[in-house]
């Protein structure tokens, strides 16, 4: 190539290639590199092997010396030495983790319950056989049963019943009125007793679900001096009439009271 070399001269030619001169020829062949380290830095620009002064890991260079975790290790720790990684990972328990949220360095699964004779996973929720009423969970390995809440009810003891397939007492339905009480002392009547209450105008009747219905009795007056009967409620025109205070019967005569020289007479007139 134009250059003098002298004899056991040695040298590196473009593309790495280590040439020599032996008894004047050249001999060349690729540049042979001996790594002594697992992850060595690529070659350095104008440079043939690759370095162990720092670390790639990952795609990743490293200097030498430095601490990193890699990205899906969770809480391993590596470091570069000498180009080569080492890692470590945390100790983590053998088996099953006692909770349901394993910890952030170590993975693992929740133990399972074996209980009558079923295993069930962390978490499960189940009822006992036969028993609908107990809820049971499953919490790493151990089983709580609990018994299902009740409301709280506001009926005495003796009207507590508990349905057939019902976890829970409930109140019985109050029975059926048989009757109507009508005033505060406990007077009752019998479904379909008709009352006067006190006004000889209204009626009342009870109901057959316990409740009073009363309705008043509208009088139409048909003569001008009817007889008013204590207990009655309409004015009676047929038994006679009624005059300045006095009960005079049918066809009887009597004289006026304004007039003495007048002659009255009370007719009861058929309607």
């Amino acid at each position: 190539r134009g250059a003098p070399r002298e004899p056991g001269a040695r040298w590196t030619e473009p593309g790495c290639r280590s040439c020599t001169c032996q008894g004047g020829r050249v001999l060349c062949e690729a540049v042979s590199c001996p790594v002594p380290c697992s992850h060595p830095l690529p070659a350095p620009a104008g440079g043939c092997c690759p370095s162990c002064t720092g670390c790639l890991h990952e795609g990743v260079a490293r200097a030498e010396g430095d601490v990193f975790s890699p990205s899906d290790g969770n809480c391993t720790v590596c470091v570069c030495l000498a180009g080569n990684v080492s890692c470590i990972s945390p100790e983590c328990p053998p088996g099953s983790c006692p909770d349901a949220s394993p910890p952030d360095c170590c993975s693992c699964q929740p133990a399972k319950c074996s209980f009558h004779g079923r295993t069930y996973a962390h978490g499960a929720r189940f009822s006992l056989d036969g028993d609908d009423c107990t809820t049971c969970v499953c919490r790493g390995g151990e089983v709580e049963c609990s018994f299902a809440p009740c409301p709280a009810l506001d009926c005495p003891q003796h009207q507590r019943h508990l349905r057939p397939g019902q976890c829970c007492f409930t109140c019985r339905d109050p029975p059926r009125p048989s009757g109507c009480f009508v005033d505060d002392n406990g007077v009752e009547f019998p479904v379909g007793q008709i009352w006067s209450p006190g006004d000889p105008c209204e009626l009342c009747i009870c109901q057959a679900d316990g409740s009073v219905s009363c309705k008043r009795t509208d009088c139409v007056e048909t003569c001008p001096y009817p007889i008013r009967i204590p207990g009655q409620c309409c004015p009676d025109c047929s038994a006679g009439c009624t005059y300045m205070g006095r009960i005079f019967y049918n066809n009887e005569t009597f004289p006026s009271l304004l007039d003495p020289c007048l002659s009255c007479i009370c007719l009861v007139r058929a309607v």
